[in-house]
């Protein structure tokens, strides 16, 4: 499913949350591939317990990164999908 084109600003600072209405954080920024600009991950801040237990990669300065295919909307809330979280 591809997703319309949205800058940062309109992510960083959002909260994330499972379809399921789980929190696992807010947006702080995102990864993406230099060469072919595909993005890779979002970076969370102040994670939530929640998101602390699932077993996400995190980056070197141990921030959880969420995958970006596990996101299934941009609005008022990012919201991903738990399944593909894991």
């Amino acid at each position: 499913m591809a997703m319309e084109k949205r800058p940062l600003k309109d992510v960083a600072g959002k909260m994330v949350v499972t379809k399921e209405g789980k929190r696992l954080g807010m947006a702080k920024d995102i990864t993406f591939e230099t060469r072919t600009g595909e993005l890779i991950q979002l970076v969370l801040k102040e994670p939530t317990r929640f998101a602390q237990t699932l077993q996400l990669e995190k980056s070197k300065d141990k921030e959880i990164l969420v995958p970006y295919n596990s996101i299934i909307a941009i609005g008022d809330f990012v919201v991903v999908s738990e399944e593909d979280l894991v």
